[in-house]
C-alpha cells in the first residue's frame, strides 16, 4: 500500500510539473506578443487610399490638422529630377499645391491622371502643382512621362525630409498661399487630395466628398477588403528567389497573409515582427506568407535586410491586392484551414500583431 501511494505521489508531481511548463510557455508567449504590440502602439500608419493611420496617434490634435492654417511654411530647398536645387522660396506669389508623392504609391498612381487633366486649369488661376517626391529620379521621371505631369518634382531621395508631413504617409498634399502660407487644412489620402486640387482652381471649398465616393480616376471596385467568410482568392506568384508559390499549397493550415511594400515605412517596423512570429509558430500550425509589390531586387534586399525565412512573393503593382479588395500596406489577411478569410483585414502593424495573438490564444485555448 505504501508502494502504491509512493507511485501515485510520484505520477501526480509529473502532471503538474507539466502542466505547470505549458502554462509559463502560454504565458510567455503572450507576454512577448503583448510586449510587442506595446512597441508598435505609439504610432502605425499604412500606405495607402485613406488609409493613413498617424504617427505618434495619441497626440491628434497634432498630427491629424498637419500645419495649422495661416502657418508660414518652413523654408527649405531640394534638388530636382535634374538635381538642380530648387527653394520653395521660387514660388511666391503663385499658389502652391505642395503634394507628398511616391511613385511606388498606387494611390498617388491612382490621382496622377486626375491632376495630370487639371493642369490648364492650375496655369489658368495662378497654381502651381509641386510634387515632393520619394524614390528613385528615374521612376519620378517615369511616372511624370506616364500621365504627362509638367509639374516640377523635387527628390527626398537621401535627403531630410522638410518637417511639413511629418511621419504621414503618401498622397497627402497642403494648399499654399501667395504668401507662402497654408491656405487650406492638409488633406489626406487619394480622395482628398484631388478634392484640394479642385478647390484650388475653384478658388473656394467644394462639397466635402461622401465617405464612400471615389475619386474621378477610381474604378467601382471593393476597397475595404474582402469579409470574413469569403473564399480567399487563390494565387501562383513568383517569390523573390524565382519559386513559385502556391496558395493551395497551405491546405491544413493557417496563413497569415502580409501585403507589403520596400517603401512603406510602417511595412519595414512590422517586418521583425512577423521573422519572430515566423520562428515561434511556424511549427505549430500557423504560415506567414508575405505579398510584395515593386522591384524584385528592392523587396530581396529588404527580405536579406530583415531576414525573412518565411515566403516573400511578388505581385504586379495591385493586381493580387485588387483580388483581396484593399490597396494599402501594411495589411494582413488570417486565412483558415479551408481556405476561407477568418477575420476582416487587419489594417497597419498593432492590428495586424493583434490579429496573430488573438488566433495564437484562441489555439491555446482549444487545446486545453
Amino acid at each position: 500500500m505504501t508502494a502504491f501511494l509512493v507511485v501515485m505521489v510520484c505520477v501526480l508531481s509529473l502532471f503538474l510539473a507539466g502542466t505547470w511548463v505549458v502554462l509559463y510557455q502560454v504565458v510567455k508567449q503572450q507576454g512577448r506578443l503583448l510586449l510587442r504590440l506595446d512597441a508598435l502602439q505609439e504610432g502605425k500608419r499604412t500606405c495607402g487610399d485613406n488609409e493613413i493611420v498617424l504617427h505618434g496617434q495619441r497626440n491628434e490634435e497634432k498630427t491629424a490638422a498637419g500645419l495649422a492654417v495661416g502657418t508660414a511654411i518652413p523654408s527649405f530647398q531640394l534638388p530636382d529630377l535634374a538635381g538642380q536645387q530648387v527653394a520653395i522660396e521660387q514660388f511666391r506669389g503663385k499658389r502652391l499645391l505642395l503634394v507628398h508623392w511616391s511613385p511606388s504609391c498606387g494611390f498617388c498612381t491612382r490621382i496622377a491622371p486626375d491632376l495630370a487633366k487639371l493642369q490648364p486649369e492650375f496655369s489658368k488661376h495662378n497654381v502651381q502643382l509641386l510634387l515632393l517626391a520619394q524614390g528613385t529620379a528615374a521612376a519620378n521621371r517615369a511616372l511624370a512621362e506616364k500621365y504627362d505631369l509638367a509639374c516640377p518634382i523635387l527628390s527626398l531621395e537621401g535627403t531630410e525630409t522638410p518637417d511639413l508631413f511629418g511621419q504621414m504617409g503618401t498622397p497627402v498634399a497642403y494648399l499654399i498661399d501667395e504668401e507662402g502660407k497654408v491656405a487650406q487644412p492638409l488633406a489626406i489620402g487619394a480622395n482628398a487630395v484631388p478634392l484640394l486640387a479642385q478647390e484650388a482652381v475653384a478658388g473656394k471649398p467644394l462639397r466635402k466628398r461622401l465617405p464612400n465616393e471615389k475619386p474621378l480616376s477610381q474604378s467601382r471596385i471593393e476597397r475595404d477588403g474582402l469579409k470574413a467568410g469569403t473564399p480567399a482568392p487563390s494565387f501562383e506568384l513568383p517569390d523573390i528567389h524565382g519559386q513559385t508559390v502556391k496558395l493551395d499549397e497551405y491546405r491544413g493550415r493557417k496563413v497569415l497573409l502580409v501585403f507589403s511594400d520596400p517603401h512603406c515605412g510602417p511595412c519595414n517596423e512590422l517586418a521583425p515582427h512577423l521573422v519572430r512570429l515566423h520562428h515561434e509558430h511556424r511549427n505549430n500550425g500557423l504560415s506567414v506568407v508575405m505579398v510584395g509589390r515593386g522591384e524584385p531586387e528592392e523587396n530581396r534586399q529588404k527580405a536579406e535586410e530583415h531576414g525573412f525565412e518565411f515566403p516573400m512573393v511578388l505581385q504586379r503593382k495591385w493586381e493580387l491586392s485588387k483580388e483581396y479588395g484593399i490597396f494599402a500596406t501594411p495589411v494582413a489577411f488570417l486565412i483558415d484551414e479551408s481556405g476561407n478569410i477568418a477575420r476582416d483585414v487587419a489594417k497597419g502593424g498593432d492590428a495586424i500583431l493583434q490579429l496573430a495573438q488573438e488566433d495564437i490564444v484562441h489555439d491555446t485555448e482549444g487545446i486545453r
